[in-house]
């Protein structure tokens, strides 16, 4: 959840006087270094302290204090659920806990060459472990237990006991498996053909996921009424093969990381402790938050996963050159690459990361990719590299008729922009562009949804709220040490001046609480849906590692992201902690879980300054109304106490994290929870009569691509399941003034009429 703004790359302040330093400090060393020992892990470990202590907005102190928070998130990182280190090895490590300040400052990497290196080594032993452990069958008569609660249990004391909790970690993802492979088959010899509870199965699995328990199982396969029972023994066999499987991908993945990765964790648990989004960015990780953020990448358009020792094909970008060509398919397994008409490269058995570097590339080069295709036959496929967009990150609208009235709904999904591009796409002239489509429709009022939204770049919250007022103060920003600054609309054109609301929800941050902030300060729009946004008030700048040295022989060092500044809200105050608060809550299923901002280590404070100067909205004569009218809807629809009502159950069950590990206790406690959440499949059944369609430019595409068409009549559908949406629209039809209202009646009875004849 990142607010990264174009605003400091107008700042040069900061980045001058960092850069300035760096030349004399970092070109000196690596010319001192550079016949002796170029330590790439040491310049890293200098660039970052250095960089962080100058641009940081309030750059913590480096002491015994900041080595422990550093020592207890980098050895959780490396093993949150303890099924690797022994207690002697914390033992051992522990003599480092309020040195590593010491060894940052010295640039010294002891303690990180210990932990790696022991690491790798409990890796390969419990390869051992849990291979010999799956080569004979579970005992579900043994009355045990296992608890999934990693924070609290305490590390094994010897290999013995490590093979007792991997035995048992292992046992409990089995039994979850063979549990619900005989209940199919038990309910196939009734003829019993049931849907499963998705929701609660999908709750269940996410819940045992969490507690770092692979509950991968094999694909069900389908039996035939004539079809022969499996008796126990063949079912449990097929659970230990399939949970065997899952674990040697596992692996498979952890063999794929080197040294630099781990490294990677390192430096992110000692970032972390100035606070929680300042991060460092590997070359790789550094791309991948270019293309998220600016919505769009060069290669092919096409998405890679491992499949044992291939890459297979996993999805192919809709609009991008695979798609495009008509030759590349989900399923192909990438068997060698070539660039141009270089002789090709066998990938069989390369990391992924690899891979893709090999198949991505500069806009207009060819790439050759040998493929095994589904039948088995091999191809050579030749693809020129094209610009490519990812559609899901863009905004997008849809609009819907209730009451005789028609409403535009825009979809925005992050704060997307180009930085290299000034005339790319961002989200203030998409949304614009949406708006002005939207009101070419003819809509009475528009929904603007930042549900799960966290954020992105600064300057284009500025524009989309711009879009709504006619000119005045959106945001404003502060810098360590100096004045605030604000940041204004000054166009006093006005997009829209009709209904507005603005939908969030707790995963809502950033530049999304600041678009509601603004919208809520003005009084122009409504906010509603979770009790509180995230409640993240900071701002982000992104510092390219390689521009602070010069004539360097290590390669590419990433990038650093930091917090540079704070951002409040135009009436002084903060959204950091507290987030936005609805002007109308709706109930939510994870409001009583803690996952915003005020819930994790090292935050920075919440705090106000003065407010900006501006002026309410006035176009706004049934606000206070609409709003008491929606809380007193919510308070009597069964469909939302219900949602309140599972939401506490939910948070009743996240302290539940003892499992019985034998069978007919198990399968006791999981027909318990079935039972208790069945009632509340109503809620996943929920559907309203609104009927949502793309505006008329999108048909037209939509036509031509059956991917995006596929996409969108998914969309439609869900908003058709939304009572959220649902609830919004209400509060639309609320807004109205009696002139239109008055407009929408004639046409709804007339339709109401023909219904009838």
């Amino acid at each position: 959840m990142n607010t990264i703004t174009d605003y400091m790359k107008r700042n040069y302040k900061i980045l001058l006087v960092v850069a300035c330093l760096s030349i004399s400090l970092f070109a000196f060393k690596i010319n001192a270094t550079k016949d002796t020992d170029p330590d790439k892990d040491k310049l890293l470990l200098e660039l970052l302290t250095f960089v962080i202590q100058k641009g940081h907005y309030n750059p913590a102190t480096i002491d015994d204090t900041f080595s422990k928070g550093i020592y207890k998130d980098y050895i959780q990182a490396l093993d949150p659920s303890k099924r690797f280190f022994l207690q002697s090895d914390i033992d051992e490590f522990s003599k480092y806990e309020t040195q590593l300040d010491d060894q940052l400052l010295n640039k010294d990497l002891t303690f990180f060459n210990l932990t790696y290196d022991r690491l790798m080594q409990r890796m390969e032993e419990s390869k051992k472990i849990y291979k010999n452990i799956l080569s004979q069958p579970f005992d579900y008569n043994v009355d045990e237990r296992f608890n999934t609660d990693y924070e609290k249990a305490p590390y094994a004391k010897d290999s013995k006991e490590l093979t007792v909790r991997w035995r048992k970690q292992i046992k409990l993802s089995t039994l979850s498996s063979i549990t619900d492979r005989l209940k199919i088959q038990e309910n196939k010899k009734n003829g019993i053909v049931e849907a499963k509870d998705t929701a609660n199965v999908a709750g269940q699995e996410e819940k045992l996921k969490d507690n770092n328990i692979n509950l991968k199982k094999g694909k069900s396969t389908v039996v035939s009424d004539n079809a022969k029972p499996k008796t126990f023994e063949q079912l449990e066999k097929e659970t230990r093969e399939s949970t065997g499987k899952s674990l040697d991908e596992y692996f498979g993945f952890i063999k794929d990381l080197d040294r630099n990765d781990w490294f990677s964790v390192y430096i992110n648990s000692i970032t972390a402790r100035f606070d929680p989004h300042t991060n460092y960015f590997a070359p790789e990780e550094k791309e991948h938050f270019d293309q998220t953020i600016s919505g769009k990448l060069e290669g092919i358009g096409a998405r890679l996963q491992k499949k044992n020792d291939f890459t297979e094909i996993s999805e192919l970008i809709s609009g991008g050159p695979a798609w495009r060509g008509k030759q590349l398919e989900a399923g192909d397994l990438v068997m060698k690459v070539a660039q141009g008409d270089e002789e090709a490269v066998d990938v069989v058995g390369m990391r992924l990361d690899d891979v893709v570097k090999k198949i991505k590339g500069p806009k207009g080069t060819e790439v050759r990719l040998t493929v095994k295709k589904v039948d088995g036959t091999i191809k050579v496929i030749s693809i020129i590299r094209d610009v490519v967009e990812i559609e899901e990150t863009f905004a997008k609208s849809s609009v819907v008729n209730k009451n005789g009235l028609k409403y535009g709904v825009i979809y925005l999904p992050k704060f997307y922009i180009d930085f290299e591009n000034k005339d790319g796409r961002d989200a203030g002239k998409d949304i614009a562009k949406e708006v002005e489509r939207l009101k070419a429709a003819g809509v009475n009022g528009i929904v603007l949804d930042v549900r799960d939204d966290g954020g992105g770049s600064l300057s284009t919250v500025v524009d989309i709220a711009g879009l709504f007022i006619e000119q005045g103060p959106i945001v404003q920003i502060k810098s360590a040490g100096k004045k605030k600054e604000v940041l204004y609309d000054r166009d006093k054109k006005i997009e829209w001046d009709g209904p507005l609301v603005i939908m969030v929800n707790s995963f809502s941050a950033s530049a999304s609480e600041i678009l509601a902030a603004a919208i809520q300060d003005y009084k122009r729009g409504i906010i509603i849906g979770s009790k509180q946004t995230y409640g993240k008030g900071t701002v982000q700048n992104v510092y390219d590692l390689n521009t602070f040295v010069r004539n360097s022989d290590v390669g590419d060092l990433g990038a650093i992201k930091t917090t540079t500044q704070k951002f409040y809200r135009i009436n002084g105050g903060s959204t950091q902690l507290e987030g936005v608060s609805s002007d109308i809550v709706m109930p939510d299923r994870y409001a009583y879980l803690k996952m915003g901002e005020r819930d994790v280590d090292n935050a920075m404070p919440w705090d106000k300054i003065d407010p900006a100067a501006y002026s309410v909205w006035e176009k706004n004569a049934n606000f206070n109304q609409a709003i008491v009218n929606s809380k007193k809807r919510i308070a009597q629809s069964s469909q939302f106490q219900l949602i309140e009502e599972n939401a506490k159950w939910i948070d009743s069950r996240s302290t539940d994290n003892t499992y019985s590990l034998n069978l007919e206790k198990f399968k006791i406690a999981q027909n318990a929870i079935e039972e208790k959440a069945k009632k509340y499949k109503p809620l996943s059944d929920y559907k309203n009569t609104l009927k949502f369609a793309s505006l008329p430019y999108e048909v037209d595409e939509v036509n031509k691509d059956a991917v995006l068409k596929e996409k969108r009549n998914r969309w439609h559908e869900a908003l058709a399941k939304d009572i959220y949406v649902e609830e919004a629209l209400n509060v639309l039809d609320d807004l109205q003034s009696k002139s239109v209202v008055k407009k929408a009646i004639p046409s709804k009875l007339k339709k109401d009429k023909l219904a009838k004849s």
